[in-house]
């Protein structure tokens, strides 16, 4: 199963790259790299990801093995992080992980096909509070426990549950890889159905740079599909926004 080898760091500046440097040098599929907290993490389009040391799965790996299944590995690493979660979660094209239209994880996959080799990185918020968040990510992300909070105390007096035990990064990790190993060996019919089980925006109102329309799915590479009042649009990067 992924994760053996594994390379822990208590602060590393980015798992990807020290998973990166690990790739260059030959090292077998499946190598994992962990850490308590990244100094330089970063997600898509060059964005900066944090989070407080030992509040977060911050994690990547080395996978050599790619076929015909490589163009869909960002979908099919989204599938596993939705079935390993405790609460339900959804896709937001293209790798965003949300409960309730709130960012919970991010994915970034960094490949050198001509060297024979990809990087998955995947950062999933665990036990974030609300005031961890920057400011201009408070209404927008999310985290594991927050998610996971009751909604408060019963209108009438009732006996104390039996709480459940809150979830940590190991915890969590213990999950995902198993979920990793099932999902990153589907085959694309497989994978695609399961993302399409799962697409946030599908039927939404959405926007990007130079357009706007309504989210009508992905096609079999993995494109979004938007239906534009100038006829249909296909996306294949990018970033797209709901529009509220």
């Amino acid at each position: 199963m992924i994760g053996t080898p594994r390379v822990h760091h208590r602060l590393t500046d980015s798992t990807n790259e020290r998973a990166k440097a690990l790739a260059a040098d030959g090292a077998p599929h499946g190598t994992l790299v962990t850490a308590d907290e990244q100094s330089a993490g970063r997600g898509r389009q060059g964005r900066v990801w944090t989070a407080p040391p030992g509040s977060a799965v911050l994690m990547s790996l080395v996978l050599r093995e790619l076929d015909e299944r490589h163009a869909l590995l960002p979908l099919a690493a989204a599938v596993a992080v939705c079935e390993a979660m405790p609460v339900e979660a959804s896709v937001k094209w293209p790798n965003d992980i949300w409960i309730e239209r709130r960012k919970v994880a991010g994915i970034l996959v960094e490949a050198r096909p001509q060297a024979g080799w990809a990087v998955l990185g995947i950062g999933l918020n665990v036990s974030i509070t609300h005031d961890d968040f920057p400011p201009e990510l408070r209404d927008t992300a999310t985290s594991l426990s927050l998610a996971s909070a009751p909604p408060g105390p019963p209108a009438t007096p009732a006996a104390p549950a039996t709480p459940a035990t809150p979830a940590t990064p190991a915890s969590v990790l213990g999950l995902l890889l198993p979920a990793l190993d099932h999902w990153l060996g589907a085959s694309p019919v497989t994978v695609l159905s399961a993302w399409r089980d799962r697409d946030a925006l599908k039927g939404e109102p959405i926007a990007w740079s130079d357009g706007s329309g309504i989210a009508d799915g992905i096609d079999d590479s993995g494109a979004l599909l938007v239906q534009t009042r100038n006829g249909p649009v296909t996306l294949d990067a990018g970033e797209v926004h709901l529009q509220r």
